[in-house]
């Protein structure tokens, strides 16, 4: 099929790198590995940190001005066969898909889209409503977490949703043979306010109860809340954190191949693709169960994953990986495997290509 990409919250050409970024990019990967032509319909960002009437107004302002475009475009040469949204959520909802789709009789699809009800108030609320229009006329709705799956079953339970679990093109870490350097530590994430920020102060939290321990911890990454972020580390001795900024996917899958455990607690992780990074390096991971966490860490197989908010219980697991080497030996092989073969884009693909298969030809 030729499909039309679109991503509302975060172009996969935006300059600014995330694990939105980086997702979008992988689907059309998995998309163009199950055999199929994907062009990104439109870099209009439909992005809202906060309601107002004239950020609405000017939001759909753009959205119909993007839909004559490319209705005018699609008039005249060959219209796509389907309309791919990836993450609508009622900060970013899809303004074009679904008005396009009945149009030209496209078929439509979601991935990764959410639904809160608690966000039912003011304008966010008719956000909210485009977010569950698209959902109900989506051919299927491809959920990432059972988490987001629930989510829209409880508010449209006519919906068609269909499962399909984060992935990553494991490829560069798998070529890196691990050479684990003992106690060393590792964490990769944007400094920016919310939950990065308060993961960064229970993982500080953490460690300051483990100075009795011999480690050294990676921090690689960078933001707006960089200095708050080092200030929250200044008590350790000197050389116990390392700061390397913002670094390229092969200075991590290097820096990730000398390291023996990812710590991150993951407050509020949608799911975390870095996660699934580390562990194909070879990385066992502690973190907490919360949010969508579990779906890409295998507790007690994989790494550890704590109680959420429970700082000495996270601790404690990093002092069992730190002491246990038998046991984190383990655990590296069993994430090697789990992010290597069984989170992979060559699987995704498979998988997503049968999603397709099975709902779209309906519309045929």
């Amino acid at each position: 099929m030729k499909i039309a990409f679109y991503c509302p919250l975060k172009s996969p050409n935006h300059a600014v790198p995330s694990g939105d970024r980086l997702m979008a990019r992988l689907l059309m990967a998995a998309l163009e590995r199950a055999g199929h032509q994907v062009e990104i319909a439109s870099e209009l960002r439909a992005f809202m940190p906060e309601a107002s009437s004239v950020a609405v107004g000017a939001l759909a302002a753009a959205a119909e001005a993007e839909r004559g475009r490319l209705s005018a475009r699609w008039r005249e040469t060959a219209r796509p066969d389907a309309w791919f949204c990836y993450h609508p959520y009622y900060k970013a909802p899809d303004l074009m898909g679904p008005a396009l789709a009945r149009d030209f009789g496209l078929a439509y699809v979601t991935a990764e889209a959410s639904y809160s009800a608690r966000r039912n108030t003011g304008l966010w609320a008719e956000m909210q409503a485009n977010v569950l229009e698209a959902v109900k006329l989506a051919s299927v709705n491809i959920c990432l977490t059972r988490r987001d799956r629930d989510g829209l079953a409880a508010v449209a339970p006519d919906a068609r949703l269909s499962l399909l679990p984060p992935f990553i093109d494991s490829g560069l870490l798998l070529d890196k043979q691990p050479a684990p350097q003992p106690g060393q530590l590792i964490t990769v994430a944007m400094m920016r306010s919310g939950d990065k920020m308060q993961s960064f102060v229970m993982l500080a939290d953490a460690l300051i109860r483990l100075a009795h321990l011999p480690w050294q911890l990676s921090v690689v990454g960078d933001g707006p809340r960089a200095g708050e972020v080092r200030a929250l580390f200044a008590g350790f001795d000197e050389g116990r954190i390392i700061w390397h900024g913002q670094k390229t996917a092969g200075e991590i899958a290097d820096l990730l191949s000398k390291s023996a455990l990812y710590v991150w607690p993951g407050c509020g992780e949608a799911y975390g693709l870095a996660y699934l990074e580390a562990q194909a390096a070879g990385l066992p991971v502690v973190a907490q169960a919360i949010a969508g966490v579990p779906e890409v860490v295998v507790d007690s197989r994989t790494g550890l994953l704590t109680p959420p908010s429970d700082i000495d219980a996270y601790a404690k697991a990093i002092e069992r990986m730190l002491t246990q080497n038998a046991e984190r030996q383990a655990f590296a092989r069993a994430a090697r495997i789990f992010a290597g073969e069984e989170r992979s884009l060559d699987r995704a693909a498979g998988q997503l290509g049968a999603i397709l298969d099975l709902h779209l030809k309906r519309t045929e």
